[in-house]
């Protein structure tokens, strides 16, 4: 018999490029075919065979509190009640403009959007009008969001501009886009002395989550804070994946860094699509109105979504949230480490935060190159090893995961002894 996600595969690649509305979902990096859902409570979610899975993905981020949080839901629908759109300021967008600024002390001013992308895309347009400068720098294996700058892969050296990573990108839009290998502190230092003064700005992932977790090293994060400063370039922490998810006051918060713009998303949504970008007041300044910077977006700071993300950031400003969040997650990925080890088989895992990253690897990587010499088949057979017994992760070797405040020692344990089962097949 057919399963109904199987049906359900089948119809939307009739009318749905792949079958999904964003590639990583259609399972092409790990094999078989997505799995659809209809719901989820707390740490789970339920196929449309209404298979019930401990769900690590958590809509790639933003459920930090879990799945349907009562509070969150009753937010969302006393603001629905009230209409699902203006087009026109509304007292929830000055709310969370107070509370990011608030958060987050390099923050002094945010304009609020409605993605990830967007936030990035307009965070770089805004640097080069500040700058009146054009070529930026980004790191291999870090993304920032699907806009024609930043999809571009690395170039042959140092100083060889990206090219197009995508299809439709003309050449000459990436060719404004430098990038260099995340964690490479010398590297850095040699493109800032050749053409420091021509760099609008260096947009950066503080802990890149989007080549799996990779941690920053403090040094690197430091020089480029100083080699920013010393050439009058804008620092951009792309902190959509890791705002409020590493720690009360992002990763910039937990490494003592702070950038010129932040980027954020994910969390501040709760689940509903919010985006912010902001930073330092004379740089916020140069956006329209006040400034000659174009940016705009008719559901920017929708109420119904500014609600959702309200309710999230004020439910993790409880005191040991983020104490309790840590240990969670640490606890998972040292029992995976240990069941790895009992069954002989290479693996390596680290948290940082609500963020994990399993690599099938002696240790875990530091840079875009030694991720993509993990063991990718060792994941994609353990991806599914987990899935098979009730665990949803990433479906790809090259993603972070992610622990919610409801992922409890139940399903922490679950996990655990599920791994023990997957990695006994992998030997």
């Amino acid at each position: 018999m057919t399963s109904r996600n199987q049906q359900l595969f089948e119809q939307s690649i009739k009318h749905i490029p792949g079958g999904v509305n964003s590639p990583v979902r259609a399972f092409k990096s790990v094999g078989g075919n997505p799995l659809f859902f209809k719901r989820g409570k707390g740490a789970y979610v339920w196929d449309a065979d209404d298979k019930a899975y401990i769900d690590y993905v958590g809509s790639w981020g933003p459920l930090i509190l879990g799945h349907a949080h009562p509070k969150v839901i009753n937010a969302v629908k006393e603001s629905a009640e009230r209409g699902l759109s203006f087009g026109a300021p509304t007292e929830t967008e000055l709310e969370m403009a107070d509370l990011l600024c608030e958060l987050v002390p390099s923050m002094e001013q945010v304009r609020l959007v409605s993605s990830g992308t967007e936030a990035t895309m307009s965070a770089i347009r805004l640097a080069r009008g500040f700058t009146g400068r054009s070529k930026i720098i980004k790191f291999e294996g870090c993304y920032h969001g699907h806009a024609d700058s930043l999809l571009v892969k690395a170039g042959s050296g140092a100083l060889t501009f990206g090219q197009p990573s995508s299809a439709g990108i003309p050449p000459e839009v990436a060719a404004h886009t430098l990038v260099l290998d995340y964690n490479n502190t010398e590297q850095l230092a040699d493109t800032f002395k050749q053409i420091g003064n021509e760099i609008a700005a260096v947009i950066i992932e503080p802990v890149a989550g989007n080549m799996n977790l990779v941690a920053p090293k403090l040094e690197f994060l430091k020089s480029l804070r100083e080699l920013c400063t010393q050439h009058g370039t804008v620092l951009i922490f792309d902190e959509v994946m890791t705002g409020f998810r590493v720690g009360p006051q992002c990763a910039q918060g937990l490494y003592g860094i702070k950038p010129d713009l932040t980027t954020l998303g994910k969390i501040i949504g709760g689940g509903m699509p919010v985006g912010a970008f902001g930073g330092r007041r004379d740089i916020m300044q140069c956006i329209a109105p006040v400034g000659p910077v174009y940016q705009a977006g008719t559901l920017s700071g929708n109420p119904v979504a500014v609600a959702a993300g309200l309710e999230t950031l004020r439910l993790v400003q409880a005191p040991g949230f983020y104490d309790q969040l840590a240990a969670s997650t640490l606890t998972l990925i040292e029992g995976l480490k240990l069941a790895a080890k009992a069954s002989g088989v290479v693996f390596s895992a680290q948290a940082i935060g609500g963020m994990f990253g399993l690599y099938f690897s002696e240790t875990p990587p530091q840079s875009f190159d030694e991720v993509m010499k993990c063991d990718k088949d060792k994941f994609n057979a353990f991806f599914h090893a987990m899935l098979d017994e009730g665990v949803y992760f990433a479906p790809s070797a090259f993603e972070a995961g992610f622990v919610s405040a409801a992922h409890g020692a139940e399903e922490i344990n679950k996990t655990i002894e599920s791994a023990k089962k997957a990695f006994s097949l992998l030997k």
